[in-house]
């Protein structure tokens, strides 16, 4: 088997031809992901076009839900594509998930808000959501795999890198844009309409990386198996026959995917959800400090994807893993501490808690059932951490002041939730969006390294890594279906269920468990099963 599945020998590129290889397809790269990101950066926008609802929870978690559905088709894309890039050529196929992904997200910017069209608006955004996911489905496999295979192996961790620095890439691009448009459009005309623009830029995105795209040859690798005839017949069920590769697949799933896009999101949206959100740091400054942050980042993901070619792929994955677990919660402390000092004393002076029965929360629901859920909505909507405690009365205290609930409260939802706001303030909470002092936001800024850090450590080195895990002839399938899987249901769900956790709980730092149990899991499975020694092409008797 092993001369059957190994790499056909293929000349080497030139210096020239690689870095057109990598800046092509880095750059359609960070257009794809810009695309697939523009919609989790603008996702409060999102929420008041096309998921409102009397529940603010409501509303933002069903357009997260909107987040995660394309990402839920991720896997789907990876079949698909996964196929037609065994079959028909690395190229070509990526030429189309980019067309795809560019044409659904200018989609996005021009469906009607609900209030126009009502139902059929969330319907259109979410058919197109499933449009991205499909697409980026193939460009990721597509991507690495088209750059790993015009690398030798001493130096295939390295070049591979670019194309993981270029999710990043992505995510910073998005940024900045939104940073642009709200610059240069008025704040009231942003929020009416400006935030689409961000989505119609994409067309010019899509352009430019077609334009580079094109000039690009076919995978020396796929070309060599088409002259010898070796192509898969059915890549899609040979990735599950082949020998060992249901347990390679297992080790990719769960080891590096499950891991390093928990990192990844955690680091990037969580990060700066919790600023924006419960910290209630001013939108633009919050975006900077992530934004820039995350840029600095791109470095350890070019750095770690180095690394690998010398001391191996295992190590830094692993070691990466370990140390977010044991960073990860010490982080986001920092962070709240240094993010709004004053909020943090107020919790700790005054803390909120909700005393009474049936004090039952369901955030999915449009109205809840009782009182005591009420208040718990009313707070959470807010944006202020509570406990609960159960009690024959209901009541609602900060420290030692009680919020009255008189029956006239319980009539007008907003007129509630406005006395409350002024009730928090009164016992020193703060509730204005904050610019924290610049010594904070420098220190805010190192942690949100450290953990881009952790994120290149663990994201770095894996385009080469799966490539080498899997048979040539297979490969685009069989890297592209447990690496979609995992990033597209561990990590796109992952906005979606911390949010539904903190919640649930009213701990603003109670999400970060879903991070940390499937850190552990990945951990183990990656100590396992990922191949330790040097860097090698892929080989039956090696694995």
């Amino acid at each position: 088997m092993a001369s059957i599945s190994a790499a056909p020998q293929v000349a080497e590129p030139s210096t020239k031809e690689i870095r057109l290889v990598i800046g092509a397809s880095s750059i359609g790269t960070v257009f794809e992901w810009y695309d697939f990101f523009i919609y989790g950066t603008l996702a409060a926008y999102i929420s008041h076009a096309f998921f409102p609802a009397d529940n603010e929870t409501l509303s933002l978690l069903l357009t997260w839900a909107g987040f995660a559905v394309g990402f839920g088709f991720r896997p789907l894309g990876a079949v698909l594509f996964g196929y037609l890039g065994d079959r028909l050529g690395r190229k070509y196929t990526f030429l189309v998930t980019v067309t795809l992904m560019g044409v659904a997200t200018a989609g996005v910017g021009m469906v009607p808000s609900a209030e126009t069209i009502g139902l059929a608006a969330p319907l259109i955004v979410l058919l197109l959501r499933i449009l991205q996911g499909l697409a980026l489905g193939g460009e990721y496999g597509g991507a690495a795999i088209y750059v790993a295979e015009h690398s030798p192996p001493g130096r295939r961790g390295f070049f591979t890198s670019f194309i993981q620095a270029s999710v990043i890439g992505g995510f910073v691009l998005s940024l900045l844009v939104v940073l642009a448009c709200r610059f240069l459009i008025p704040e009231d005309a942003f929020k009416e309409w400006g935030w689409r623009v961000p989505f119609l830029l994409s067309i010019a995105l899509l352009a430019v990386s077609l334009w580079m795209r094109l000039k690009l040859n076919e995978s020396p690798v796929f070309k060599a198996m088409k002259t010898e005839g070796r192509t898969s017949r059915n890549p899609f069920i040979e990735s599950f026959t082949y020998p060992g590769n249901k347990r390679r697949i297992f080790v990719a799933l769960f080891g590096v995917a499950c891991g390093l896009t928990i990192i990844f999101y955690t680091a990037l949206f969580s990060a700066l959800s919790f600023l924006k959100g419960p910290m209630r740091v001013d939108d633009t400054v919050a975006e900077l400090l992530v934004g820039t942050a995350s840029l600095v980042a791109v470095i350890f993901f070019v750095y770690f994807g180095w690394l690998s070619d010398r001391v191996g792929r295992k190590k830094p994955i692993v070691w990466g893993y370990f140390v977010t677990l044991v960073a990860l919660f010490p982080a986001f402390w920092g962070i709240a501490a240094l993010a709004n000092p004053q909020l943090a004393e107020s919790a700790r002076n005054a803390p909120v808690v909700i005393s009474g029965p049936q004090c039952d929360f369901n955030p999915f629901a449009s109205k809840q059932a009782t009182k005591c859920g009420q208040l718990l909505e009313d707070l959470t909507a807010i944006g202020i951490a509570y406990d609960v405690v159960a009690a024959p009365t209901l009541q609602l205290s900060a420290g030692q002041s009680v919020f009255s609930l008189d029956q006239e409260a319980w009539s007008d939802r907003d007129a509630r939730r406005s006395a409350m706001r002024e009730w928090l303030t009164q016992n020193g909470y703060n509730l204005e969006k904050q610019v924290p002092p610049v010594a904070n936001m420098v220190g805010i800024w190192v942690i949100l390294v450290g953990l881009g850090s952790l994120s290149g450590a663990t994201f770095g080195p894996v385009a080469a890594l799966l490539s080498e895990m899997f048979p040539p002839q297979i490969r685009y399938s069989s890297m592209s279906i447990p690496y979609h899987i995992g990033t597209g249901y561990f990590g796109g769900f992952l906005p979606l269920i911390a949010g539904s956790i903190v919640a649930l709980t009213g701990n603003i730092f109670s999400g970060l468990w879903y991070t940390w149990v499937l850190l552990v899991v990945a951990l183990v499975v990656a100590v396992w099963g990922l191949p330790s020694g040097p860097p090698r092409d892929f080989s039956d008797e090696l694995t």
